[in-house]
């Protein structure tokens, strides 16, 4: 329950229950650097003397870059129309022994999710893998919130299980 005693969403409650025994050694993380939130800032309008504030140094915006990109752990999506698809794409990085995880999707009923590759194989602490998450919205819903929520978890299938929200705008 939120705090108005009505039923909680992902927007209340964050991308999981804190379990400080697992924060030391969570498999895998959705490394940000600092290349990251400026393009960020970018995106969000901020133009080179502003982020000279935050950067203490000249910074030049990419000429393309979608905020839906951004490396952050959770997954938001506005605008959809009924067959239309979007790609996003994200980048983890093991901070843990070698394993192979898989992906497991919770899509809501109007959505079709799919993630390429479905596997992902670590060598190494520090090796970076990319993926893409296609959202196809397949049917109006009949649900009148504001969003549909739904879940994309990577999990090794014994110790790590790496989960992040999915909040979609549920277009009437």
């Amino acid at each position: 329950m939120d705090s108005f005693k009505e039923k909680a969403t992902p927007f209340d409650y964050g991308a999981g229950h804190i379990q400080p025994n697992r924060v030391v050694d969570p498999g895998l993380v959705y490394d940000l650097n600092m290349t990251d939130y400026m393009n960020f800032l970018c995106a969000r309008g901020y133009n080179s003397s502003m982020l000279k504030l935050f950067y203490g140094k000249p910074y030049s915006c990419p000429k393309s870059f979608s905020l839906k990109d951004f490396n952050y752990p959770a997954i938001t999506i506005l605008d959809f129309k009924v067959g239309q698809s979007i790609n996003v794409t994200r980048t983890l990085t093991n901070v843990g022994s070698p394993s192979t995880y898989t992906a497991q999707i919770q899509a809501p009923p109007e959505f079709v999710i799919s993630v390429e590759p479905k596997t992902l194989s670590f060598n190494q602490k520090g090796e970076k893998k990319e993926f893409r998450v296609t959202l196809t919205f397949k049917l109006q819903s009949k649900d009148k919130s504001d969003y549909v929520f739904g879940k994309l978890i990577w999990t090794n299938g014994k110790n790590y299980v790496v989960g992040i929200p999915i909040a979609l705008n549920n277009p009437h």
